[in-house]
């Protein structure tokens, strides 16, 4: 190597493959961000596989899974006990007959509610505490949730509800919290949990959603009664119309069945 000509070849060639690493490691540091979203990998739909008539439905994750995160689907219990919860993004005049009934029968309840109907319907939100329910965080906006990559953005969307629902009832929200859509990552119960919540989601529910599809009475009882099972928390919509005509028959018919009904705030959670 004390030849220059060799010593000029050999420097040549080690910088041109030092420029190649270089260029690949740049490459690659480019690319990996896009393929290994942490958020995006974890993201996840709720939902729930039912195996035999009354009893419970498997949910995608277990309740020991979700407890280490302060979230929950099912009370694991044999006692006939059903937590009724209602998923509110607008007001279509379908609440006031669900809250008649809801009086009926003495039952608690708890709305989870978005920007938009608080700030469109503050009467019936004052009517919902009046009578001895509770009222939910389901996010201001009402945004996939799982695609939510920050801090600051969750605690954003969470942070502005209870501020106008401050605003509206003079009173602090629940710390109850409700994925829109059920669409949520670990990160995101992880953040809920950060910020003092607990994440509900459900181990009944129903197609009552769209509101010029409406199912018919006996789709809905042929659901909601054929799947009730001890220690369910109950998702229905307030914007469905046949909810609003047949809860008090179906309250009556749950409790005909043996079931109670409970608040959230009764839901054991240790």
């Amino acid at each position: 190597m004390n030849h220059p000509l060799l010593r000029k070849k050999y420097t040549i060639r080690l910088l041109l493959l030092m420029l190649a690493y270089l260029a690949g490691y740049s490459l690659a540091r480019m690319t990996i961000p896009a393929q290994t979203d942490p958020i995006l990998a974890e993201a996840s739909n709720w939902g729930l596989s039912f195996q035999e008539k009354g009893k419970a439905p498997i949910g995608n994750a277990t309740a020991e899974e979700l407890k280490d995160f302060h979230a929950y689907y099912i009370n694991p219990t044999e006692e006939k006990v059903i937590y009724l919860t209602f998923d509110a993004g607008y007001e279509n005049g379908n609440t006031a007959a669900i809250l008649d009934a809801l009086k009926k029968h003495q039952a608690p309840a708890t709305f989870f509610l978005v920007g938009n109907y608080i700030e469109t319907s503050p009467d019936l939100v004052k009517r919902m505490l009046a009578e001895g329910h509770l009222v939910g965080n389901h996010t201001y906006h009402h945004p996939n949730m799982s695609q939510i990559s920050t801090k600051e953005a969750f605690e954003k969307e969470l942070g502005e509800l209870e501020t106008l629902f401050e605003k509206t009832t003079g009173q602090t929200m629940t710390k109850f919290y409700r994925p829109p859509q059920g669409k949520y990552s670990e990160t995101n119960l992880q953040m809920a949990k950060d910020m003092g919540y607990s994440t509900f989601f459900w181990s009944l529910a129903y197609v009552d959603w769209y509101e010029n599809d409406q199912p018919t009475k006996e789709e809905a009882f042929e659901k909601l009664l054929g799947r009730i099972h001890p220690g369910a928390v109950v998702l229905l919509h307030s914007t469905s119309k046949t909810n609003g005509e047949i809860l008090d028959e179906l309250l009556t018919k749950w409790e005909e069945m043996g079931y109670r009904f409970e608040s959230l705030e009764q839901f054991p959670t240790s």
